[in-house]
């Protein structure tokens, strides 16, 4: 059965186009929300999700509908395979339950794949690049050495709790502590 899934990111935006191209690609049942597609919990396609049947295919107008990332909608369509079903992207003409379908997704994947391997090596080699010009990644410490020197000073000798040093150094509790 096909099965379709609309979506769009806020309240002033419309379905219809959505529903009207589900409708003509054959969906029997139509899941649609206006939710950003950024969040994790999306109610009606977890609806349909866990209503999923072997052979179903669930079907989208766009695969950005479906997901905000590629590895997003990497996820979801393996969770729509291990259900035995199929995924269809109607702009993309990427229709899971066919052996040429299959191939371009996964071409998809392995190019996202790549792509986040090379973008974890340029961060490696960045971050080598800047240890070796002296810089050490992170924040800026809260406190400065001198600044850590006279919130114990003013522990040890002024007897001040850390909820004060906090307040006088406008800083957190904790940073007072690994002072």
């Amino acid at each position: 059965m096909i099965l379709g899934y609309a979506r769009v990111s806020t309240e002033g935006q419309h379905l219809d186009a959505q529903i009207e191209a589900l409708e003509i690609a054959g969906a029997k049942r139509i899941w649609s929300e206006k939710i950003s597609g950024a969040k994790v919990v999306r109610p009606e396609l977890k609806d349909l999700l866990k209503q999923l049947r072997p052979g179903d295919v669930v079907t989208v107008t766009k695969y950005d509908r479906l997901a905000r990332s590629l590895q997003g909608l990497l996820t979801i369509v393996e969770a729509i395979r291990e259900k035995d079903a199929g995924f269809r992207s109607l702009a993309e003409d990427i229709n899971t339950t066919t052996p040429a379908g299959r191939l371009v997704f996964h071409v998809f994947a392995s190019i996202a794949q790549f792509e986040r391997e090379r973008i974890s090596e340029r961060t490696k080699e960045g971050l080598a690049s800047a240890r070796k010009r002296g810089r050490i990644g992170g924040r800026p410490p809260a406190l400065s050495a001198e600044r850590r020197a006279e919130v114990r000073r003013m522990r040890d000798e002024d007897g001040r709790g850390i909820a004060e040093l906090a307040r006088i150094f406008t800083v957190s509790p904790n940073t007072i502590r690994r002072a």
